[in-house]
């Protein structure tokens, strides 16, 4: 175990916190959320599942996975080739880019019910654009949700009247900015509540333009509840989405929302899709996707080759490796491995996700603590990880069992630690972790 170095990645979040509000783009990848002080925080080279931060460090990355985008690895040598292809023959021009119409018709093969397809480049705009065209579908203002589905406007008006996101995303987020008069306008509902659901469609059924919810997240639903979900939607006139941004292409090629056998009337992708590169789909049934004519929705780059071109080599790749399969089985793994390390140890987590998207948390006072000092060990001991684990096709059972390995030890020094009846935070270097963000368990 060797203390790692990182005077230039820290150098650079100092300069980070003088020039960019929030210190960086992405809530999830803040050096707070991990350990302030010792998450390195910046990254020089990327490939499989090894990263490098800006003092040469080398890390094998037990973490967040990109924030689940690299779903096969970092730099996959097989969509960066297609992608060098594309930026050789020029990424945009004038014209559009017929790579866009390959990916419509591949996207609507993986999912038969869907007729046609609009792309963006990021998540939060695609949920954000399946909203509005549900909208401008039915003629209806009211959305009900399940889950996180970005930063716009639309979302966060939830916490115009109440903090009703706090169960959804983080505790008191303040939705300053967000016009007043979209007050009630969107309104959510607890995963695998069907009493809860129904309420909420019986006050605003007149009014009700779409329903939007991951069809998966931390559990797996309960019979009956996406089901009555789509029958009220159905009943409503209202669009069924479904919010696949997160929870696509983890179990199988496609949407998670395949192995269960509900149709949505629309869905919405990103993140894994295009393996790191920027890409977002909606896809939907074509006289609900046809009400895209009726309001305005465009945008420069979304027309660009980069994208699609991305996208289309990462579900081909992904199809022929059965990829889906192997995320499981190395989640799995991962979860197990908590599980039997925190027995071993007498120290109290609860484990939550779907095997691919896994996550544990301490059930301590000193949570935010333990996290730290966890995240600061596994530093030492050549791994990004936190208490989250999100798996790549990259990642091998070799890893897993590395990974295990330093975990354990790291496991057993905070039992040490406590057996002397001193508190961890005092061996942090850096600062807790930030504990706040959360999604609808």
């Amino acid at each position: 175990m060797v203390r790692k170095r990182i005077t230039k990645s820290l150098a650079v979040q100092k300069r980070a916190r003088r020039r960019i509000p929030g210190m960086s783009q992405l809530l999830s990848k803040r050096p707070d959320q991990f350990s302030l002080g010792t998450w390195p925080g910046y990254f020089h080279k990327a490939k499989g599942v090894m990263v490098w931060d800006l003092d040469g460090n080398r890390y094998i990355d037990m973490s967040i996975g990109g924030i689940g985008a690299n779903v096969l690895g970092y730099a996959d040598p097989d969509i960066d080739a297609a992608v060098m292809k594309a930026v050789r023959l020029g990424t945009s021009s004038s014209l559009n880019c017929a790579e866009e119409v390959d990916l419509a018709d591949l996207l609507c093969e993986i999912h038969p019910w869907a007729e046609a397809a609009r792309f963006a480049r990021t998540g939060g705009e695609s949920a954000a654009m399946a909203v509005r065209i549900a909208r401008a579908h039915t003629g209806r203002d009211t959305v009900l949700f399940c889950g996180y589905h970005g930063w716009h406007d639309w979302y966060l008006s939830a916490n115009l009247q109440t903090e009703t996101l706090d169960a959804h995303l983080l505790a008191g987020l303040e939705p300053a900015g967000v016009p007043r008069g979209l007050a009630g306008t969107a309104i959510p509902f607890p995963y695998n509540n069907t009493e809860q659901f129904l309420a909420n469609y019986k006050k605003v059924y007149h009014d009700l333009a779409a329903v939007i919810m991951e069809p998966i997240r931390s559990q797996w639903p309960t019979d009956g509840f996406l089901e009555t979900v789509r029958a009220c939607t159905t009943e409503s006139g209202a669009v069924m989405i479904f919010d696949e941004i997160s929870a696509a292409l983890r179990m199988n090629s496609g949407g998670a929302h395949l192995l269960f056998k509900v149709t949505p009337d629309m869905a919405v992708f990103s993140k894994a899709i295009g393996n790191g590169y920027p890409i977002g789909a909606v896809i939907g049934r074509a006289d609900v996707m046809a009400s895209a004519q009726k309001t305005f929705i465009s945008s420069t780059y979304w027309t660009e080759r980069i994208g699609p071109t991305a996208a289309l080599a990462t579900l081909k790749k992904h199809r022929a490796l059965d990829a889906g399969k192997h995320l499981m089985e190395i989640g799995k793994l991962v979860q197990e491995s908590w599980r039997r390390i925190a027995d071993r140890h007498g120290i109290a987590i609860t484990i939550s996700g779907i095997a691919p998207l896994g996550h544990f948390t301490f059930d301590t006072p000193d949570g935010a603590e333990l996290k730290a000092f966890f995240v600061q060990e596994m530093l030492d001991r050549g791994f990004l990880a936190s208490t989250s684990f999100y798996s790549m096709y990259a990642h091998t059972k070799r890893h897993v069992a590395a990974y295990s390995e330093a975990a354990d030890r790291v496991f057993a020094k905070i039992k040490r630690i406590r057996d002397r009846g001193q508190p961890v935070g005092r061996r942090l270097r850096g600062e807790p972790a930030a504990m706040g963000f959360r999604r609808l368990a």
